[in-house]
This record gives structure tokens, C-alpha cells and sequence, in this order.
């Protein structure tokens, strides 16, 4: 059996926070942004929860580089403390597991915060924790309010704001599943490209059977124009999402069969003499490795 290496001493150590050498720097208006506003409460409110990364001590500065950790760094400095706890990596490679993180996503942050709630917490102090305001919290945990369970599965791994669902629930539940899939296929889960598709929709498919009354800049020609357009996009959408898996095996298939023909050299020869421009579209086709490419 191979035996496995720690990356870091497994204990977290206390190093007073002079002790501590950074290696980035950062503007001195890193600490009016909503993340370095959000540590700092945290810490404040429930303490430091991820230690610090370190490498060993150096010999000649007495200080320890700091691989990890530091917008925690300035907001531990700035609440006053004196110390913090620290893993000490066993190498001096500049490599820290959140280079490899995945952030929170905007569902699991939902359900996060209620089962925070659920078990006690006061909404107050949540609400001071993460940083935001009361009225904020709140937003987060009404945030799937009246997103049917389909469209939030396919939201499961995103981020995305608070305004997206708010343009979500105002539509039947078929209606936000195509949505939620165009943005998806269009790698464009925003706000804007929500209520734009709200815009798009029919008022029997909204839930109040109502279009928006008033959309700033566009007149109600416009707004007529763009759900034509919307309407046709759907429907080439579904006949692709229809055709697409038998389109990628034709085009695997037709790749290998050229493949093997210009793997022949009398038929390379041949091509190359006679058909050079229907070589090079062969070629071509070969050398394709995806549908976007075709």
C-alpha cells in the first residue's frame, strides 16, 4: 500500500498574527467590499472558521508566509485580535485547496440559511454573520418561493441573484423549466436574460395571466417583436436538443469512414490531384473534435 503525505500538519497551530508574512497584496479598498464586510462579521459574530495556511517558519525573517487566507488576515487585524489559528503546510509549494473550490451556490445557500433558522438561530445574528441586511436575509429565504422543484434542480449548481427568481415565479411552472433551459444552453443565468424571457412570455403562460405592464425603453411593438423572435429561438432549440444525440454519432461516424480514406494514399493522391478543394473540406471534417465546430 502507498503510503499517503499530508499536505498539512494535521493540528492547527496559534502564531500571533505579527508573525505572519503575506504574500499577496490588496488595494486599500478591498475593505469596503461586500466579501471582506461579510468575513469580517463573521468572525466577529460565530470566530474564525477555516484556519489560516502557513508554510514553516523562516529561518532568516522569524515570520511565516501566509499561503491562505488573507482577507481573513486583514479582518482578524482590523476586529483587534492579536492571534489566530494556523495549518502548517508541509512543503513550500504555493497551493491551497480553495484554488480548487467550488463556491456556494445560490440554492445551497437557501437552504443553508433556513435550516439555519430551523434549528434557532436568531435571524438577526444570521443576518449579522453573513454580513447582510435583515430585509437580505429574508430575500434568501423566500428566495424559491414559487420556482417549481424542476427549474430549481436545474438551478441546483449555479449562482445566480435574487432578481432571477423574482422573474421566475411570476410564470407557470412549464414555462420557467424552458426559461431556466435556455439560459442554461445559452451559459447565461442572469437576471436580465430572465426578465427578458419574462418579457418574451405569453400572458397564458404567466401566473397571473398578465404581461408586465410597463418594460423601460421598449414599446409595445417591440415587446411583441422580441416574443415572435423568443418563440421561433424555443422552438429551434427543441428540434436541436431533439437531433442532437443522433447528430453527434453521424458525425463520429463520418469522421472515422473519412479518417480511413485519406489514411489510404492512393485515394490521398487522387484527391489531392483532382479534388484538392473537396480535400481540404474533407480535411476539415476530420479535424472536427465538437458539433460547435461543424
Amino acid at each position: 500500500m502507498t503510503a499517503v503525505t499530508l499536505g498539512f500538519v494535521p493540528e492547527p497551530v496559534v502564531v500571533p498574527l505579527d508573525d505572519i508574512l503575506p504574500t499577496r497584496r490588496f488595494a486599500a479598498s478591498v475593505s469596503q467590499t461586500r466579501k471582506f464586510r461579510q468575513i469580517t462579521s463573521s468572525i466577529s459574530e460565530v470566530g474564525l472558521i477555516e484556519p489560516l495556511s502557513i508554510t514553516a517558519c523562516d529561518p532568516a525573517t522569524r515570520k511565516y508566509p501566509l499561503l491562505d487566507g488573507h482577507l481573513r488576515l486583514l479582518a482578524l487585524r482590523e476586529l483587534g485580535r492579536v492571534d489566530a489559528p494556523c495549518l502548517v503546510a508541509t512543503d513550500d509549494e504555493a497551493y491551497t485547496y480553495n484554488n480548487q473550490l467550488n463556491r456556494l451556490a445560490t440554492v445551497q445557500e437557501h437552504y443553508m440559511i433556513r435550516r439555519a433558522i430551523e434549528r434557532g438561530v436568531p435571524a438577526p445574528r444570521l443576518a449579522k454573520a453573513l454580513g447582510m441586511e435583515a430585509k437580505h436575509l429574508v430575500a434568501r429565504v423566500t428566495l424559491l418561493d414559487g420556482v417549481c422543484q424542476e427549474a430549481i434542480n436545474m438551478l441546483k449548481d449555479q449562482r445566480f441573484s435574487l432578481a432571477l427568481t423574482k422573474a421566475l415565479r411570476k410564470m407557470k411552472s412549464t414555462r420557467q423549466v424552458e426559461c431556466v433551459e435556455l439560459m442554461l444552453a445559452a451559459n447565461c443565468v442572469t437576471a436580465s436574460y430572465a426578465n427578458a424571457l419574462l418579457v418574451a412570455t405569453s400572458a397564458n403562460e404567466l401566473v397571473e395571466g398578465k404581461k408586465p405592464s410597463r418594460v423601460k425603453g421598449m414599446t409595445q411593438e417591440q415587446i411583441a417583436r422580441m416574443e415572435k423572435e423568443m418563440s421561433n429561438l424555443q422552438g429551434q432549440y427543441k428540434l436541436a436538443e431533439q437531433t442532437y444525440g443522433q447528430d453527434v454519432l453521424n458525425l463520429v461516424l463520418a469522421r472515422g469512414y473519412l479518417g480511413k480514406l485519406l489514411a489510404n494514399d492512393a485515394v490521398l493522391d487522387y484527391l489531392t490531384g483532382h479534388y484538392p478543394d473537396l480535400l481540404r473540406e474533407i480535411e476539415a471534417i476530420v479535424e472536427i473534435v465538437s458539433l460547435e465546430q461543424s
